[in-house]
């Protein structure tokens, strides 16, 4: 699928908060992705693994604030966060299929951390 076949980025904006990620597409669409929810969806292999089954469930990033956001090529920018986790690749592909299911994913992502007893807060030092 080519550049013109699909809505293309027009602006991604990272917020003062560190805390939200903008994305805008030309047809208009927006939609602001929290921090959080970008580092335990990352489509890392830290986060996803290197194969079926190998997913990891990322506990205590609720704080977590994004504080690099570099292009990669024109198809795509890597995050890095506070946590030193910078490995995603995220594709503009990626951001508006999670647009679209970001609540779906987060109750999934949720629903993981109670089956495994973890919390979306960090543990206390």
């Amino acid at each position: 699928m080519s550049k013109t076949d699909r809505p293309w980025p027009t602006e991604i904006r990272l917020h003062k908060d560190r805390a939200r990620l903008s994305v805008t597409w030309d047809d208009g669409f927006s939609h602001c992705f929290p921090a959080e929810f970008l580092r335990v969806t990352s489509p890392s292999a830290e986060v996803q693994g290197h194969g079926p089954g190998q997913k990891v469930t990322v506990a205590g990033k609720r704080n977590v604030q994004i504080i690099g956001v570099d292009s990669v090529g024109s198809y795509a920018v890597r995050l890095s966060f506070d946590d030193m986790h910078s490995t995603g690749i995220f594709s503009w592909d990626w951001f508006r299929e999670h647009a679209g299911r970001q609540s779906e994913l987060f109750a999934e992502y949720e629903a993981e951390l109670a089956t495994r007893n973890l919390s979306r807060d960090a543990k206390a030092r």
